[in-house]
């Protein structure tokens, strides 16, 4: 069971390797929503995207010696590059798994922090398949993206910023992909407040969240064919006791909500986010009804997106 108290732990801990990110507002947003919007702009942090937290917090907990054998993890490209980030601040290095149809600009992102990448097929077979081979032949340890305890209590730490920074929000929202994210919003914002409701954005073409809690079991992705890159994992079997218990709703959205949404933050916040970020404005908007009148605390993930693949531009 993961606490508070582990995730006030892990803030001060982090603390010294991460920006505290602001928190953003919008009237012309508030107008289209009926509801009072703050943005936590996690596209504002190191490495680009929230996944430095999960990764630095992994990072300081290894001892020397498991350091030494070397890093591993897999990734869709800002895991790993955050993860090569707080590698580096203990003077080691990472090798990342990285399927062959990672935007570029992850890539590169992955490369600059010092990264030695391995590719695989856009499977989880082929995924877990040169893993294992890695693991094997070097003894190298694993940092899992999502489905580790150390990176769900690193990620929880952008709620406690949350919740500091903006007293009195109604909701939170958050994506949702393997959980790590949202596992640890669910944790500190319902422990600090049990009537602050939580919701997960998924999108509908990788609805596995979705359907997990229908079901009450984990299920497969029937398909992975979205647009957010980094929203295309499975949900973890960490993660999904504490979302099953603890979430309010998962909202599932469609590619062209969620297109419409990075354009409306594009144009009307000037800053740049991702598909996977700004998946939480379109499930918001899709759920007028439910936030009108109210304070939305929005978690806007991440900001690396490949400017010459922008999808509202012409062929």
């Amino acid at each position: 069971m993961i606490t508070i108290k582990e995730i006030q732990k892990a803030h001060k801990r982090i603390i010294p390797f991460i920006h505290r990110t602001p928190v953003f507002t919008n009237k012309s947003l508030n107008q289209e929503s009926g509801a009072d919007l703050y943005f936590k702009c996690e596209n504002f942090q190191k490495a680009g995207s929230f996944k430095i937290r999960g990764a630095t917090n992994a990072v300081m907990l290894l001892s020397d010696e498991d350091l030494s054998k070397g890093i591993v993890t897999a990734s869709s490209g800002n895991h790993g590059a955050a993860l090569a980030m707080a590698v580096a601040f203990r003077g080691a290095s990472v090798q990342v798994v990285m399927p062959k149809n990672t935007p570029q600009i992850k890539v590169e992102n992955v490369i600059r922090n010092g990264a030695e990448i391995i590719w695989c097929e856009p499977n989880l077979k082929s995924r877990e398949k040169v893993l294992k081979k890695i693991m094997d032949e070097t003894g190298s340890i694993l940092i899992h993206p999502y489905n580790d305890r150390n990176i769900i209590i690193g990620q929880g730490t952008a709620a406690k910023e949350f919740v500091e920074d903006v007293p009195g929000l109604d909701i939170i929202i958050s994506p949702v992909s393997g959980g790590g994210l949202l596992s640890g919003t669910l944790v500190y914002a319902k422990e600090i407040n049990s009537k602050l409701c939580v919701y997960g954005a998924e999108p509908e073409e990788a609805n596995d969240a979705f359907r997990s809690l229908k079901y009450g079991a984990i299920q497969l992705n029937k398909t992975t064919n979205t647009i957010c890159d980094g929203l295309r994992a499975q949900l973890g079997d960490l993660n999904f006791p504490i979302i099953n218990e603890k979430v309010d709703e998962i909202i599932t959205v469609s590619e062209n909500e969620i297109i419409d949404a990075m354009r409306m933050v594009w144009e009307r916040m000037k800053i740049i986010v991702e598909p996977s970020c700004s998946i939480t404005l379109a499930a918001i908007l899709k759920r007028k009804d439910v936030i009108k009148g109210k304070k939305i605390g929005l978690i806007m993930s991440g900001g690396n997106v490949d400017l010459s693949q922008l999808p509202w531009r012409e062929a």
